[in-house]
């Protein structure tokens, strides 16, 4: 019976009588086809699923180092931090939400400026953090906006702002809301100045940034099933009382009823806008 009770002895330092495979986070389910992909294979496809080409969605940072050559950039404003003008409480106060936040992501807000070279052309990227308070717009980001626009005026570098958001910040009220007129402003400045702006929606894009900046491009491109919109689905279904059709407010839905210029998949982002940005500057 001894056999039955024999202890393995312990093992330090990972000998030969270690047997632990640590597997967590090694893999990751497709949320569209449900299939289990290898993580190193998705990283290596820009977060597409190899096997529907399904677009998940990635943070800020990774976009930028998507976009730029050899994922290299300087970036902007990085210590502009949003404040609490009207002591906004719901769930919990709005300065306790921006400080986890802050903690959570490592970032001041929700979007990152940066200027790099995308196929050796000079460009300033914005891109929308998703996971800090939902990519909301806020005074912050309105800035931060601005003085991209103002900074590629000044020096004549193509723009490019990736979107991904649920709209305006309603914790910061109408001032939230007056970045809506404050970068679209700046963008009219921006085009009489002849500087292409290229607009990529990406899921989610709705809301405030819908209504302003994210449609205003020289070039509006979107990914593949990203959902673009004012309101939310739900919402106009119970405001309308209807049924909405298959696809509303997809990509390419949007596409094929005039209000997108192109659905591009993200393995082929980088030139396309290379070529669209040749197109437009050379």
């Amino acid at each position: 019976m001894a056999w039955f009770t024999r202890q393995k002895p312990p093992v330090s330092g990972g000998g030969e009588g270690e047997r632990h495979v640590r597997t967590e986070g090694l893999w990751q389910k497709c949320e569209n086809c449900g299939q289990i992909v290898w993580g190193k294979a998705l990283e290596d496809n820009f977060q597409v699923c190899p096997k529907c080409g399904h677009h998940i969605r990635v943070d800020a940072v990774t976009r930028l180092k998507f976009l730029f050559d050899d994922g290299r950039y300087e970036e902007f404003d990085a210590n502009l931090a949003s404040t609490d003008p009207l002591s906004f409480v719901d769930s919990k106060p709005y300065c306790d939400r921006l400080a986890a936040m802050r903690k959570s992501s490592n970032m001041k807000d929700a979007l990152v400026s940066a200027t790099g070279l995308l196929h050796g052309r000079r460009v300033n990227i914005c891109a929308l953090e998703l996971k800090f308070i939902g990519g909301s717009m806020g005074s912050v980001m309105g800035e931060k906006i601005t003085r991209a626009i103002e900074r590629s005026a000044e020096t004549r570098t193509p723009l490019i702002i990736v979107s991904a958001s649920g709209g305006a910040r309603m914790q910061e009220g109408a001032i939230s809301l007056m970045q809506l007129a404050k970068i679209s402003s700046a963008l009219m400045r921006l085009d009489e100045k002849k500087v292409p702006f290229i607009s990529v929606l990406t899921d989610p894009t709705t809301g405030g940034v819908t209504a302003s900046f994210a449609m205003l491009g020289d070039l509006n491109i979107a990914e593949p099933g990203a959902l673009i919109g004012f309101a939310g689905p739900r919402v106009i279904e119970q405001t309308i009382r209807q049924k909405l059709p298959e696809g509303f407010q997809r990509s390419e839905f949007l596409l094929q009823h005039g209000f997108l210029d192109a659905i591009v998949n993200r393995l082929e982002l980088r030139e396309y806008m290379s070529n669209a940005l040749r197109f437009f500057c050379d």
